[in-house]
């Protein structure tokens, strides 16, 4: 019960008592008075009615007496008259029916009035002439009690409806700080941090008041330390201080992270070998602020791409999601743009550097495609060359419209095999969900997602495909499979598909199981579509079922977006887990910026799973964090 309800009800409680009370006593002493009254008026009467009787009773003169009885008797104050003359014992008797209206018999039956009588002698010195006998009338007595507690039950019913509209205004008054107070601890729960309350004039409240703006600055200033905590290990360990462009380590990461997922892309290495001669002819703040000029450059004249400083003068471009027609494409560009800068230096373009390209292929590792683009790189210096591709033993096994082709037929005819990864529960191992894995038979073989995602994305063909996923999984029964939760990642053409939106809303109310899947978008895909997101994440959570952010921190941007989304758990990017014996301090920093993202996750009490753990050595470095679950090839993928 709210606190405004129960002050009602305690006025409530109060005043029928002091109503009560104020009716008892009313009521007793009219009843006291009105019966104190009607023996008051009988004596008054039985004496007036003599002494009018006494001179016509000596004469004899009946009909004189008859006339005066009946003259007080019609009044209706009386219910009985008798005159008995003594000479002959005649007597006579006036009688009233008691009637008694507009009052309820039950009220009658309480017996709150007697009929009083009263017996007098009429004398004539000492001759006693007759005997007179009144008997009052109660139904006078219980209509008058009736009508003055009728008014009164009314009045004081008037008085309670009025005080009571009354004091509801008055108390709403008083209260609003405390639901102001409500509104900001709810906002300030959201990380939603608005100006301080305005004091109230109570003096109590203004306590509250003060103590909860207090707080909500106290809880602002964690945060938002939190958020440059995070800001400041992003600065100093994963970026460069002079171009501001990510490292080494960071690369590493990202690299780590691509090649884990479907994709196609490549790796451009660049050697600027005229930067070092600037450094050479001006020293190095005039190479450092030619750098940043040219960092700046490449950053919002390129397409999406990361590019990062990987040396003094050499530099990674990691292109992804894009055919070698693209990342020629890319390559012109980019040389275009050096020989722009090179220009502005003082420097003869189209020399003094040299480009090497890996394009991705198929289960190559991080190692092997930045050694495939170094020898490219060496190539291209000795031949005194601006680029050179890594030539690579790998030929297209489909063109973008076989795929397509391809793509529509299986994904048309529900041709899909499963695969699915535990998610275990950080503090006993035991399975916290079931990640899901897809491969579609094309042409008879299994084609594994990382071969056919990529061309799925470029042909706008993932709310198809997501869909049908979603009905293969009912239609085989897979949610019954096991008690655990299944979850699924989303592409990110299904955050901003309507159709896709009306169907799942239909989807997840048909099923009977909808809690036991677990919706995943990334969150590249989050940040840039934000709106719909948030509306895929509102059909996701009325429909019954949870949902995720995978990749999270692999932008290493603001964490805002998670305030707005309110996701149920988050699965951070596999370049913040990556662990190498060799590269000691590069896991410090891994596990000091993983801390980081975890805190600003539990403060928005947002469950956090960990990704990409390969072993129990790997798991021990991470359990400090105390996230809630992990995943990675500790336990592989297998069959369903």
């Amino acid at each position: 019960m709210t606190l405004f309800n129960q002050i009602n009800s305690l006025l409530l409680v109060l005043f029928l008592l002091v109503m009560s009370s104020l009716f008892y006593f009313q009521f007793t002493e009219t009843t006291a008075f009105m019966s104190k009254q009607m023996r008051s008026d009988l004596n008054n009467t039985s004496t007036s009615l003599s002494l009018m009787l006494k001179p016509h009773l000596k004469t004899g003169d009946v009909a004189t007496a008859e006339t005066l009885i009946n003259v007080i008797f019609e009044g209706g104050f009386y219910q009985k008259v008798s005159l008995t003359w003594l000479v002959d014992q005649k007597q006579q008797v006036w009688k009233n029916p008691i009637t008694i209206k507009d009052v309820p018999q039950w009220f009658i039956n309480l017996g709150l009035f007697k009929g009083h009588s009263q017996e007098t002698v009429i004398t004539s010195g000492w001759l006693q002439l007759a005997t007179l006998k009144i008997q009052s009338n109660p139904a006078i007595a219980y209509h008058e009690l009736w009508r003055i507690m009728t008014h009164m039950v009314q009045v004081l019913v008037l008085i309670f409806i009025i005080s009571t509209l009354v004091f509801r205004l008055r108390l709403k008054a008083i209260l609003k700080p405390l639901n102001a107070v409500a509104l900001h601890a709810d906002n300030i729960a959201q990380r939603k941090f608005s100006e301080n309350l305005a004091l109230p004039k109570t003096a109590e409240l203004k306590k509250v008041v003060s103590a909860v703006n207090a707080m909500s600055g106290q809880l602002k200033l964690v945060f938002t330390s939190l958020d440059e905590q995070v800001n400041h290990l992003k600065n100093e360990k994963l970026f460069d201080a002079v171009s501001q462009l990510p490292n080494r380590a960071h690369l590493t990461g990202q690299l780590n992270s691509w090649l884990h997922d479907p994709g196609i892309g490549a790796l451009l290495l660049a050697e600027f070998d005229w930067l070092e001669e600037i450094h050479r002819q001006f020293g190095y703040q005039l190479r450092d602020q030619t750098i940043k000029i040219m960092a700046d450059k490449l950053q919002e004249s390129l397409p999406e791409s990361f590019i990062a400083r990987i040396s003094n003068t050499e530099f990674a471009f990691l292109v992804m999601n894009a055919d070698k027609k693209e990342i020629s494409q890319y390559l012109q560009l980019l040389i275009r743009l050096i020989n722009q800068e090179m220009l502005k230096a003082g420097c003869t373009p189209n020399s003094d550097f040299s480009i090497g390209i890996s394009e991705r292929t198929s289960n190559v590792t991080r190692v092997e495609l930045l050694s495939q683009a170094d020898h490219a790189l060496q190539k291209a210096r000795l031949e005194n060359q601006r680029s050179k591709w890594f030539a690579a033993d790998v030929e297209q096994e489909f063109t973008q419209e076989e795929w397509c082709t391809r793509l529509e037929k299986a994904i048309a005819n529900n041709q899909f095999t499963f695969q699915w990864q535990p998610v275990h529960l950080m503090e006993n191992d035991q399975v916290m969900q079931r990640e899901i894995y897809c491969r579609l038979q094309i042409d008879g073989e299994n084609t594994r997602a990382a071969e056919f995602m990529p061309y799925v994305e470029r042909l706008a063909l993932g709310h198809q495909l997501d869909r049908c996923i979603l009905e293969a999984m009912i239609k085989n029964k897979i949610l019954s499979l096991n008690k655990e939760p299944v979850a699924i990642n989303l592409t990110r053409e299904s955050i901003v598909n309507n159709k896709f939106h009306t169907w799942l809303t239909t989807f997840l109310k048909q099923i009977n199981d909808a809690h036991l899947i677990h919706f995943e978008i990334s969150e590249t895909g989050a940040t840039n579509c934000l709106a719909d997101a948030i509306k895929l994440r509102d059909i996701i959570t009325k429909g019954g079922a949870q949902f995720g952010i995978d990749h999270c921190g692999k932008q290493l941007g603001s964490l805002e977006y998670l305030q707005l989304l309110k996701p149920d758990y988050v699965k951070l990017d596999l370049s913040l887990s990556s662990y190498q014996d060799e590269e000691g301090q590069h896991n410090l920093h891994n596990i000091e910026l993983c801390r980081a993202l975890v805190n600003i996750a539990h403060g928005l009490e947002i469950k956090v799973v960990i990704t990409g753990i390969e072993d129990d050595q790997h798991l021990q470095k991470f359990k400090v964090l105390q996230v809630e679950g992990y995943q990675g090839y500790i336990s592989a993928p297998v069959e369903i």
